[in-house]
């Protein structure tokens, strides 16, 4: 609201508050859905590890326009397509290693609570009833209106989302309650059988998990004009204080397709579902949060190559410190009495994972943060390559700065979300890796008995079937393309 950086206070010490208005689930979640929550799963993971406390809440819009016309379309009743999408929902957003929220309320599941604050406001004046039995926000009733999206009332235009009806107050006036309708769902209220309008539901959950007053309320730009202006005005109005409500505000960029806005209205969208198709989830993350969540990202083909191949440099170097981490555990290193040879990469990491926090801090910078991964990275592949080549030995005191090293390496990822999958082989995966053992060990002595044509064919053939090697000091490594 201040259109400039914050320092974060939180309103309960070591305790954070979150709402991210969550999806309206009338079809699958395409990549441009994905952003604000594979964003807030960031945050979220971060304030944790920094020893807060979060209490995270994410809604469900099961009641809406769109949903209603799907299941007319289809033939079937509005709770069959929310639930059929939220499923579609928790499928994309477990393969992107999105955590669950805390709760997930729906506006179906809220009706009581949201007609009791469309009461108030009507008691107190800032909203009124048309013999329809529609109810509206007065607008012109509050003097602060506008003041998230710097908008001037006299200035505005009704936007897509707001109903131009010549019977309200003035054009920018929402609906809180709408009047029954044939064919749709409605519940009873004191101004006559209906359903709620759109703004109103993420007051009223909002409050209802995380009090009058919380911290954070986030989702993408497109939001800040009409649908959380339009909450900061009706929840400080019911609550009667202008400094109620959400205490900071996030936003995401959008993403683009050549330049132009990803939309599902516009048909320019790629689902994550056809996306997992070809990458794997922990690639659309990684895509995701190398560009900054406030700047628009543009989707392409390309981009998401190359944030594949990025994010197997760093998957490389995992699986070199986690090897060598569990030769030391296991005993399997021979120590020498000579100098420590760890003490650089000890105290660059321990540097890195300082100017990673702070990238973090300032304004949850995950592209800079990942940069500084990437540095990190590099010093991995030194050490380990010395290691493995014998250009340098370790000490009992080295095995644990290693240890130590590897340890900074996975609280990175964990924030950032990656290296959490493994690789599915339909329930086979210790019969592929064996297979794979096999093979290998077949190229290898093709290689040792200089049968280049063999040990080609064994790659290539690989290569064919969608399997990359991948010849490292540490071996032979083998992954899936």
């Amino acid at each position: 609201m201040s259109r400039s950086k914050e320092e974060f206070k939180p309103l309960k010490e070591g305790e954070v508050g979150i709402y991210c208005c969550g999806v309206t689930p009338y079809n699958t979640p395409h990549i441009g859905n994905a952003r604000p929550f594979v964003t807030w799963d960031v945050i979220r993971r971060y304030f944790l590890k920094r020893g807060f406390k979060v209490k995270y809440i994410q809604n469900f819009t099961d009641v809406d326009d769109k949903i209603i016309a799907a299941a007319n379309r289809e033939f079937v009743t509005w709770k069959e397509i929310s639930e059929r999408y939220i499923k579609s929902y928790f499928a994309a957003m477990d393969a992107l290693n999105v955590r669950r929220a805390d709760v997930y309320p729906k506006v179906s599941e809220t009706m009581p609570e949201i007609i009791e604050m469309i009461k108030t406001l009507v008691d107190k004046g800032f909203a009124y009833k048309l013999e329809s039995g529609d109810v509206y926000y007065s607008v012109e009733k509050d003097e602060e209106y506008g003041k998230l999206s710097g908008r001037k009332l006299d200035d505005m235009q009704a936007g897509a989302r707001i109903e131009v009806d010549d019977r309200k107050g003035h054009p920018m006036d929402f609906a809180l309650w709408k009047s029954a309708k044939p064919g749709e769902p409605s519940w009873e209220s004191p101004w006559g059988a209906g359903r709620p309008g759109w703004h109103i539901e993420c007051s009223v959950m909002s409050l209802k998990y995380l009090g009058e007053k919380f911290d954070f309320h986030g989702g993408g730009s497109d939001l800040i004009f009409p649908h959380h202006e339009n909450e900061i005005a009706q929840s400080q109005a019911a609550i009667g204080d202008n400094h109620s409500f959400a205490q900071y505000w996030l936003h995401n960029g959008f993403i683009t397709i050549d330049n132009e806005k990803m939309s599902k209205s516009a048909g320019n969208f790629f689902t994550v579902e056809d996306i997992l198709k070809k990458y794997p989830g922990e690639v659309i993350r990684f895509f995701l949060l190398q560009t900054h969540y406030r700047s628009p990202l543009n989707f392409s083909e390309d981009a998401i190559k190359e944030a594949q191949t990025s994010l197997k440099r760093l998957k490389n170097s995992h699986d070199a410190i986690n090897e060598l981490a569990a030769k030391i555990n296991a005993g399997e290193v021979e120590f020498s009495g000579g100098e420590n040879s760890s003490e650089n990469i000890f105290a660059k990491a321990e540097e890195i994972l300082k100017d990673f926090n702070e990238a973090m801090d300032d304004d949850f910078n995950t592209a800079l943060a990942i940069g500084k991964m990437f540095d990190l990275s590099r010093e991995i592949n030194i050490y380990c390559n010395d290691f493995i080549n014998g250009k340098i030995s370790m000490t009992a005191n080295d095995s644990q700065k290693i240890l130590r090293v590897q340890k900074i390496f996975a609280e990175m990822a964990e924030i950032i979300g990656i290296f959490e999958q493994e690789e599915n082989f339909g329930g086979n995966s210790e019969l592929v890796e064996k297979l794979m053992e096999i093979i290998i060990s077949i190229r290898q002595d093709a290689r040792a008995a200089k049968n280049w044509a063999v040990a080609d064919k064994i790659r290539d053939s690989l290569k064919d079937a969608g399997v990359v090697l991948e010849d490292t000091p540490q071996g032979v490594k083998w992954s899936i393309q």
